[in-house]
């Protein structure tokens, strides 16, 4: 954060692609240095992480073990991890082209309960879906942002946890990702439900990575409402 940054200061710290386990290691820093600044009075309120997990992963709670259907030495053989994690949620893969957000918030200090904090979330990646052209929406029945219809499709899973009021975890947007890998799990627990991308959605008017970065920043930041500070990393 820099010197100086007033009340209600957000950074953004973009980590390029990095493996799971370090970028792991980043969110708990950054909820430290929340609760820090929540003890000191400091401005410091929100830490937003950008990042592309590679290698590949699959993260899983300790129930979604039966949602897992790959075996481990195929996983192995492609090249793809496997972590346990302490989210809300069941089973997911991350990997190059699939923009992971970490926004480590401090929802006492914003005055954000657990289902608002989930709202916003989906609300951002709604919003700029709606920018690329692609209509997304929530489902009553399942968390993240969906497309299509008849079932319709998962574009963004969400899942994230509390402690001590401040936010980890969060959302992973596809956005040229290899949909082909989430065929080796059951994603998010939901049979029968489809994953999409924005690329197979757009095509060539597909957002590039960065692109996809500064609109769901932005977009975090305006749901917040404080004031932004990009971090080199």
């Amino acid at each position: 954060m820099s010197e100086g940054a007033p009340a209600g200061a957000l950074t953004v710290e973009d980590l390029g692609r990095m493996a799971y386990g370090p970028a792991f290691e980043r969110q708990r820093d950054a909820h430290e240095r929340i609760l820090r600044a929540r003890e000191s009075g400091g401005p410091l309120t929100g830490i937003v992480l950008l990042v592309e997990h590679d290698p590949p992963v699959i993260t899983l709670t300790r129930r979604a073990a039966p949602n897992l259907i790959a075996t481990r030495e195929h996983l192995a053989r492609l090249g793809v991890d496997l972590a346990e994690t302490d989210r809300g949620g069941d089973i997911t893969y991350h990997g190059p082209g699939q923009l992971v957000v970490y926004p480590i918030f401090d929802l006492q200090r914003l005055g954000w309960n657990l289902h608002r904090h989930m709202r916003e979330l989906e609300q951002v990646v709604i919003d700029a879906c709606a920018h690329w052209g692609v209509e997304a929406r929530r489902d009553p029945g399942a968390t993240g942002v969906w497309v299509g219809e008849q079932p319709p499709a998962k574009v963004c899973a969400l899942g994230v946890r509390v402690r001590r009021w401040v936010s980890m975890h969060g959302l992973a947007l596809n956005v040229t990702t290899n949909l082909a890998h989430f065929d080796l799990i059951v994603p998010c627990g939901l049979a029968g439900r489809p994953v999409t991308s924005l690329e197979r959605l757009l095509g060539a008017r597909c957002p590039s990575m960065s692109e996809a970065k500064e609109r769901l920043a932005a977009g975090l930041q305006r749901a917040t409402g404080l004031e932004r500070w990009v971090s080199s990393v």
